[in-house]
Protein backbone atom coordinates (compact mmCIF):
# COMPACT_ATOMS: atom_id res chain seq x y z
CA UNK A 1 0.00 0.00 0.00
CA UNK A 2 2.79 2.51 0.41
CA UNK A 3 4.73 1.74 -2.63
CA UNK A 4 1.29 1.84 -4.26
CA UNK A 5 0.25 5.32 -2.72
CA UNK A 6 3.78 6.69 -3.02
CA UNK A 7 3.80 6.13 -6.82
CA UNK A 8 0.09 7.08 -7.19
CA UNK A 9 1.11 10.69 -5.45
CA UNK A 10 3.47 11.34 -8.24
CA UNK A 11 1.96 10.54 -11.62
CA UNK A 12 -0.16 13.49 -12.71
CA UNK A 13 -3.24 11.75 -14.21
CA UNK A 14 -5.77 13.98 -16.42
CA UNK A 15 -9.31 14.72 -15.46
CA UNK A 16 -7.91 14.28 -12.07
CA UNK A 17 -11.61 14.84 -10.11
CA UNK A 18 -13.53 12.17 -12.42
CA UNK A 19 -10.79 9.96 -11.56
CA UNK A 20 -11.26 10.29 -7.40
CA UNK A 21 -14.67 11.10 -7.92
CA UNK A 22 -15.17 7.12 -9.98
CA UNK A 23 -12.60 5.48 -6.98
CA UNK A 24 -14.89 6.90 -4.32
CA UNK A 25 -18.37 5.90 -5.93
CA UNK A 26 -16.54 2.07 -6.67
CA UNK A 27 -15.06 2.25 -3.14
CA UNK A 28 -18.61 2.62 -1.83
CA UNK A 29 -20.42 0.34 -4.17
CA UNK A 30 -17.84 -2.87 -2.73
CA UNK A 31 -18.31 -1.57 1.29
CA UNK A 32 -22.02 -2.13 0.27
CA UNK A 33 -21.93 -5.33 -1.39
CA UNK A 34 -19.22 -6.33 1.41
CA UNK A 35 -21.40 -5.55 4.67
CA UNK A 36 -24.54 -7.12 2.72
CA UNK A 37 -22.21 -10.62 2.65
CA UNK A 38 -21.45 -10.33 6.24
CA UNK A 39 -24.50 -9.23 7.75
CA UNK A 40 -26.29 -11.59 5.69
CA UNK A 41 -23.47 -14.64 6.97
CA UNK A 42 -25.29 -17.73 9.00
CA UNK A 43 -21.95 -17.85 11.04
CA UNK A 44 -21.39 -15.70 13.54
CA UNK A 45 -17.39 -16.49 13.66
CA UNK A 46 -16.97 -16.28 9.82
CA UNK A 47 -18.53 -13.06 9.89
CA UNK A 48 -16.21 -11.83 12.65
CA UNK A 49 -13.28 -12.77 10.87
CA UNK A 50 -14.19 -11.17 7.77
CA UNK A 51 -14.82 -7.73 10.10
CA UNK A 52 -11.15 -8.57 11.36
CA UNK A 53 -9.76 -8.85 7.65
CA UNK A 54 -11.67 -5.77 6.47
CA UNK A 55 -9.75 -3.51 9.39
CA UNK A 56 -6.70 -5.35 9.43
CA UNK A 57 -4.88 -8.19 11.59
CA UNK A 58 -1.61 -9.68 12.00
CA UNK A 59 -3.19 -12.26 13.84
CA UNK A 60 -3.46 -15.03 11.03
CA UNK A 61 -0.35 -14.40 9.60
CA UNK A 62 2.01 -17.36 9.60
CA UNK A 63 5.81 -18.05 8.58
CA UNK A 64 5.33 -19.17 5.13
CA UNK A 65 3.31 -16.14 4.71
CA UNK A 66 5.95 -13.85 5.62
CA UNK A 67 8.33 -15.58 3.63
CA UNK A 68 6.40 -14.86 0.68
CA UNK A 69 5.73 -11.43 1.82
CA UNK A 70 9.49 -10.78 2.08
CA UNK A 71 10.08 -11.89 -1.84
CA UNK A 72 7.28 -9.68 -3.13
CA UNK A 73 7.63 -6.85 -0.78
CA UNK A 74 11.62 -7.15 -1.99
CA UNK A 75 10.64 -7.64 -5.63
CA UNK A 76 8.17 -4.68 -6.45
CA UNK A 77 10.99 -2.25 -4.17
CA UNK A 78 13.87 -3.76 -6.24
CA UNK A 79 11.84 -2.95 -9.83
CA UNK A 80 10.79 0.60 -7.72
CA UNK A 81 14.68 1.50 -7.40
CA UNK A 82 15.51 0.97 -10.86
CA UNK A 83 12.87 3.23 -11.83
CA UNK A 84 13.75 6.02 -9.53
CA UNK A 85 14.95 8.49 -11.92
CA UNK A 86 11.87 8.03 -13.73
CA UNK A 87 9.65 8.30 -10.82
CA UNK A 88 12.07 11.72 -9.90
CA UNK A 89 10.85 12.84 -13.50
CA UNK A 90 7.39 12.03 -12.91
CA UNK A 91 6.95 14.85 -10.57
CA UNK A 92 7.60 17.56 -13.07
CA UNK A 93 4.54 15.95 -15.08
CA UNK A 94 4.04 13.82 -18.14
CA UNK A 95 4.92 16.28 -20.63
CA UNK A 96 8.35 17.11 -18.78
CA UNK A 97 9.47 13.41 -18.03
CA UNK A 98 8.39 12.33 -21.70
CA UNK A 99 10.84 15.64 -22.81
CA UNK A 100 13.32 14.19 -20.39
CA UNK A 101 13.29 10.65 -22.53
CA UNK A 102 10.96 9.16 -20.15
CA UNK A 103 8.85 6.12 -21.68
CA UNK A 104 5.45 7.52 -19.53
CA UNK A 105 3.15 5.16 -20.89
CA UNK A 106 5.09 1.64 -20.26
CA UNK A 107 7.24 2.74 -16.76
CA UNK A 108 3.10 3.74 -15.57
CA UNK A 109 1.62 0.70 -16.66
CA UNK A 110 5.02 -1.27 -15.30
CA UNK A 111 4.81 0.59 -12.04
CA UNK A 112 1.06 0.00 -11.52
CA UNK A 113 1.25 -3.53 -12.64
CA UNK A 114 4.20 -3.42 -9.48
CA UNK A 115 2.36 -2.06 -7.23
CA UNK A 116 -1.04 -3.92 -7.67
CA UNK A 117 1.27 -6.97 -7.03
CA UNK A 118 2.74 -5.78 -3.68
CA UNK A 119 -0.54 -4.58 -2.43
CA UNK A 120 -2.54 -7.31 -3.62
CA UNK A 121 -0.49 -10.10 -1.83
CA UNK A 122 0.14 -8.16 1.67
CA UNK A 123 -3.63 -7.40 1.70
CA UNK A 124 -4.56 -10.45 0.88
CA UNK A 125 -2.83 -11.85 3.96
CA UNK A 126 -3.10 -8.85 6.35
CA UNK A 127 -6.80 -7.29 5.25
CA UNK A 128 -6.86 -3.79 4.38
CA UNK A 129 -4.99 -1.43 6.73
CA UNK A 130 -6.07 2.37 5.81
CA UNK A 131 -3.84 5.42 5.83
CA UNK A 132 -0.60 4.35 5.81
CA UNK A 133 -0.12 4.73 2.25
CA UNK A 134 -1.41 7.72 2.31
CA UNK A 135 0.91 9.53 5.43
CA UNK A 136 4.00 7.52 5.51
CA UNK A 137 5.29 8.15 2.46
CA UNK A 138 4.85 12.19 3.21
CA UNK A 139 6.43 11.68 6.36
CA UNK A 140 9.46 9.87 5.31
CA UNK A 141 9.66 12.90 2.20
CA UNK A 142 10.07 15.22 5.11
CA UNK A 143 12.72 13.67 6.53
CA UNK A 144 15.41 12.07 3.91
CA UNK A 145 14.10 14.60 0.65
CA UNK A 146 12.03 14.06 -2.14
CA UNK A 147 14.90 11.99 -4.39
CA UNK A 148 13.36 8.45 -5.12
CA UNK A 149 16.59 6.69 -4.53
CA UNK A 150 16.40 7.65 -0.65
CA UNK A 151 12.40 8.19 -0.21
CA UNK A 152 11.87 4.30 -1.73
CA UNK A 153 13.74 2.71 1.02
CA UNK A 154 12.96 4.83 3.52
CA UNK A 155 9.00 5.00 2.74
CA UNK A 156 9.67 0.73 3.42
CA UNK A 157 12.08 1.33 6.90
CA UNK A 158 9.56 4.33 8.10
CA UNK A 159 6.63 1.64 6.97
CA UNK A 160 7.42 -1.37 8.77
CA UNK A 161 8.65 0.76 11.89
CA UNK A 162 5.26 1.75 12.30
CA UNK A 163 2.95 -1.18 11.53
CA UNK A 164 5.04 -2.86 14.44
CA UNK A 165 4.37 0.14 16.70
CA UNK A 166 0.39 -0.49 15.36
CA UNK A 167 0.80 -3.92 15.81
CA UNK A 168 1.73 -3.98 19.37
CA UNK A 169 -0.55 -1.15 20.60
CA UNK A 170 -3.25 -2.97 18.92
CA UNK A 171 -2.21 -5.75 21.43
CA UNK A 172 -2.08 -3.56 24.56
CA UNK A 173 -4.89 -1.14 24.45
CA UNK A 174 -7.81 -3.53 25.07
CA UNK A 175 -7.79 -5.83 27.83
CA UNK A 176 -8.07 -9.37 27.33
CA UNK A 177 -8.70 -8.81 23.46
CA UNK A 178 -6.97 -7.82 20.21
CA UNK A 179 -8.32 -4.67 17.97
CA UNK A 180 -7.92 -4.28 14.71
CA UNK A 181 -4.80 -3.04 13.25
CA UNK A 182 -6.78 -0.69 11.04
CA UNK A 183 -8.59 1.14 13.74
CA UNK A 184 -4.92 2.01 15.35
CA UNK A 185 -3.48 3.00 12.44
CA UNK A 186 -6.81 5.15 11.34
CA UNK A 187 -6.49 6.77 14.70
CA UNK A 188 -3.00 7.51 15.17
CA UNK A 189 -2.59 8.89 11.97
CA UNK A 190 -6.11 11.39 12.20
CA UNK A 191 -5.16 12.59 15.63
CA UNK A 192 -1.04 13.08 14.97
CA UNK A 193 0.65 16.61 13.93
CA UNK A 194 1.29 16.96 9.78
CA UNK A 195 5.00 18.35 9.24
CA UNK A 196 3.25 21.54 8.49
CA UNK A 197 1.50 22.01 12.20
CA UNK A 198 4.76 21.23 13.63
CA UNK A 199 7.07 23.72 11.44
CA UNK A 200 4.08 26.09 11.89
Amino acid sequence: EILSGLVGSEMCIRDRNHTILAGVATAQLFNALTSYIVTTSGNAQQARDVMFWLLGSFGGVRWPDVQLLLVVVAVGLLVCLLMARALDAFTFGDEDAASLGVPVGRIRLILFAVTALVTATIVSMVGAIGFVGLVVPHAARYVVGPMHMRLLPACAAVGAVFMVLADIASRVVAEQQTVPIGVVTACLLYTSPSPRDQRG
